[in-house]
C-alpha cells in the first residue's frame, strides 16, 4: 500500500528495495526473534525493542530472544516492518507478497497470525545498510492531503459542472475501505448516463463514479475490470498518501497534466 516506505525499511537494512517484508496495519502487536538480526520499521509508530525505544527507518541490531513491539500511530495507516534478508516465503506470479482476496501468495495466502514463525532469507542486496539520516519521513500530512490526477477514459462522459464539483470539493475517506478500494463522501459527482457500463481494464489509481455519485479510487489489490466510469486516476506517487490515510481524513483532487507528473514526490 505504500510503496515508499516499503522500499526505505529495506534500504535501511541493507536489502534489495522489493524483498519481502511485514505489512503491519491492524493493531499494536509483538515479533520475537529467535535469531539474532537487523530490522527496521518503516512508518509511523511506537518501537520497542526489549522495552526500548526506537526510531523509525533505521536498523536496529537484535539479539537472539529480542522481542520487538509495534504499535501503529493513529494517523499512519501501514507501516513496514523488514529484516535483513527479507522474509523468506515462496515467490508466485513475480512477487512475494500476499494476496487475501484470493487467499495465495505471502505466508499460506492469509493474514499472519499469533504462532506464526516467518524464516529470514537471503533478498539482501549486497550493499550495507543506509544510515538513518538517509531515509526521509514524510512530515506530517496536513489536514487535507491534495491527490494528483490525470484525466480517466470518461473524462467526457461527466458534464462541466460535474467536473468543476469533483476538483472543488473534499473528500472523506469512509469506514468502508481496505486494500481493494476506498470510498469517499463528499460531493456527489454523477455522471451524465447510467453508471453501469461494460466491463473494461481498469488500474490502481482509477477513480470509479458509481450511481450514487461517491468516489472509489482503486487500490492495489483492487479487480482488474470494472462497469463504472472512471472519471480521473491518481498518479501512482500519490497513492501511497491516500493509502496512508485513516478513515475520517480529508482529501482533494488536482488535476495535472501527464507531462507534470514526476517520480518520488
Amino acid at each position: 500500500m505504500d510503496p515508499a516506505a516499503l522500499e526505505s525499511a529495506n534500504l535501511a537494512v541493507g536489502n534489495s528495495p522489493g524483498a519481502a517484508a511485514i505489512e503491519w496495519a491492524l493493531g499494536a502487536g509483538t515479533l520475537r526473534l529467535d535469531t539474532a538480526a537487523v530490522i527496521a520499521v518503516g512508518g509511523r509508530a511506537d518501537i520497542q525493542i526489549d522495552g526500548r525505544s526506537e526510531g523509525p527507518f533505521a536498523p536496529i541490531e537484535a539479539s537472539r530472544g529480542s522481542l520487538l513491539s509495534v504499535t501503529p500511530n493513529p494517523g499512519w495507516r501501514f507501516a513496514y516492518v523488514a529484516v535483513r534478508g527479507g522474509i523468506d516465503v515462496p515467490e508466485l506470479l513475480g512477487s512475494r507478497s500476499t494476496y487475501l482476496p484470493g487467499g495465495f501468495g505471502g505466508h499460506e495466502g492469509r493474514r499472519l497470525k499469533t504462532g506464526d514463525r516467518l524464516a529470514f532469507g537471503s533478498q539482501g542486496s549486497g550493499v550495507g545498510p543506509a544510515t538513518a539520516a538517509a531515509v526521509h519521513l514524510d512530515d506530517d500530512p496536513p489536514a487535507i492531503v491534495d491527490l494528483r490526477v490525470t484525466r480517466g477514459p470518461q473524462w467526457l462522459q461527466f458534464d462541466e459542472a460535474a467536473r468543476t464539483a469533483f476538483f472543488a470539493g473534499v473528500y472523506r475517506v469512509t469506514p468502508a475501505s481496505d486494500r481493494m478500494g476506498y470510498r469517499l463522501s463528499g460531493m456527489p459527482i454523477p455522471p451524465r448516463e447510467t453508471a453501469t457500463l461494460p466491463s473494461e481494464a481498469a488500474c490502481p489509481g482509477a477513480v470509479q463514479i458509481p450511481d450514487d455519485g461517491q468516489p472509489i479510487v482503486l487500490m492495489p489489490d483492487g479487480p482488474t475490470v470494472g462497469g463504472y466510469p472512471k472519471l480521473a486516476v491518481v498518479a501512482r506517487d500519490d497513492l501511497r498518501l491516500l493509502a496512508q490515510r485513516p478513515p475520517g481524513s480529508s482529501v482533494r483532487f488536482v488535476e495535472v497534466g501527464l507531462e507534470e507528473l514526476r517520480v518520488g514526490r
